[in-house]
């Protein structure tokens, strides 16, 4: 079972019911191209511009093909006015609108999922970005077809009804992150499949996260959004300023507090 295309008009029921909504084809393949192409010419230009600090060794692939983040904010790099581009593209926005009304991008990041990369243990999207009162939504778009073998999305519908926790110890021969977060009892992780250009929304409590590419000349390259409601208080610094549907930057109170590991809880990039 993977998670279908509802029609518009069922989108938000959707939503509200499972926390996930996949959107079929929102951007063509000509932008899927544009996107693949300049992200790849990033990471071989100058990878460490944007390059997450995931602590990796120098062997992994990983480190080849780092996760690079909130590239949105370099506009002056070909890969940063792409990103803020689409974190402002009405196509997302609507929908976006539609699932938790008018809302800011908060992040922006890029993830290339190499032949043999490892895979990020099942987590939740709330836990790092502090979103308050509500919560976060991500807006996932696969740059490139994406199944079980190369690694896709595996999630947990429903789980956006669980509150945010403190994860559990990752097998880091499965996962480059080490939180696990397990689903609820009697709640299912669903594989997704997905085409280039398609899109995944969903909560930012929902459980979801993947396995490892387990092929041999397949990427699984993404482009993810995070926004939140402009109703948010605050967030985890990390993420201002955010940015409104025109382009603007717009501020809101840092996140105080450990969130749901307690005081000593030291949040960083998603």
């Amino acid at each position: 079972m993977t998670p279908t295309t509802p029609p518009a008009s069922a989108r938000a029921a959707r939503y509200a019911a499972d926390g996930i909504v996949q959107v079929e084809g929102l951007l063509d393949p000509s932008e899927v191209d544009a996107v693949r192409t300049a992200f790849m010419e990033q990471v071989v230009r100058d990878r460490e511009a944007l390059a997450a600090d995931d602590g990796l060794a120098a062997d992994d692939v990983l480190s080849r093909y780092p996760r690079l983040m909130q590239p949105h904010r370099r506009p002056g790099l070909e890969v940063g006015s792409i990103a803020r581009r689409l974190m402002t593209d009405p196509r997302l926005l609507d929908v976006v609108t539609e699932l938790i009304g008018p809302a800011y991008g908060a992040q922006s990041m890029f993830c290339y999922k190499a032949p043999s990369a490892r895979g990020q243990a099942l987590h939740q999207d709330n836990y790092f970005l502090l979103a308050h009162p509500e919560t976060c939504l991500a807006a996932w778009i696969a740059v490139d077809d994406c199944d079980a073998a190369n690694g896709a999305l595996a999630v947990v519908p429903g789980s956006h009804r669980m509150e945010v926790v403190c994860p559990e110890t990752a097998d880091a021969e499965q996962s480059f992150t080490s939180g696990l977060v397990r689903p609820p009892a009697g709640l299912d992780v669903v594989q997704t499949v997905m085409r280039a250009g398609d899109v995944l929304f969903f909560h930012g409590n929902t459980v979801h996260g993947s396995l490892p590419n387990t092929t041999r000349d397949r990427f699984r390259r993404s482009l993810i959004f995070h926004y939140v409601p402009r109703s948010s208080v605050e967030i985890s610094q990390w993420y201002l300023p955010l940015v409104a549907p025109d382009g603007t930057d717009v501020t809101v109170a840092e996140a105080t507090g450990g969130g749901p590991c307690g005081d000593g809880w030291a949040g960083s990039a998603h």
